[in-house]
This record gives C-alpha cells, sequence and structure tokens, in this order.
C-alpha cells in the first residue's frame, strides 16, 4: 500500500509541475503580446520598447527550457 501512496504522489507532483508550466507559458504569451500592442500602438518602436520585448522573448525562451519532464 505504501508504494501506491508513493505512486499516486509522484503522479500528482508531475500533473502539479505541468500545470505551473503551461501556466507560466500561457502568462508569458499574454505579456508579449501586451508588451507588443503596448509599444505599437503609438506608432514606432523606441530603444526602450524594443530592450523590453528582447527581454522578455529572452525569459519566455528560458521558460520553455524548463518544462517539466515525466518519469513514466
Amino acid at each position: 500500500m505504501n508504494n501506491q501512496q508513493t505512486s499516486d504522489a509522484s503522479d500528482f507532483l508531475d500533473t502539479l509541475k505541468n500545470g505551473i508550466w503551461l501556466l507560466g507559458v500561457s502568462s508569458w504569451l499574454f505579456g508579449i503580446t501586451d508588451r507588443s500592442i503596448a509599444s505599437l500602438s503609438d506608432g514606432y518602436l523606441s530603444a526602450l520598447d524594443i530592450v523590453q520585448l528582447f527581454t522578455a522573448l529572452f525569459f519566455f525562451a528560458c521558460w520553455l527550457f524548463l518544462k517539466p519532464v515525466s518519469k513514466t
């Protein structure tokens, strides 16, 4: 019975990790989209807008590399 509890806990943690990762992906995509719309709304890109967009894209790419690996 103890082995079953360990397996259930492991499955729960894997599901939780994947859920948090997917929430992060959707949050980053929303943030990048929002920043892009805000940057382009005045008709031109300033150097600060470009830096902010590339910073957000860099952190989004880093987040993608943090995808949890399933153990099944």
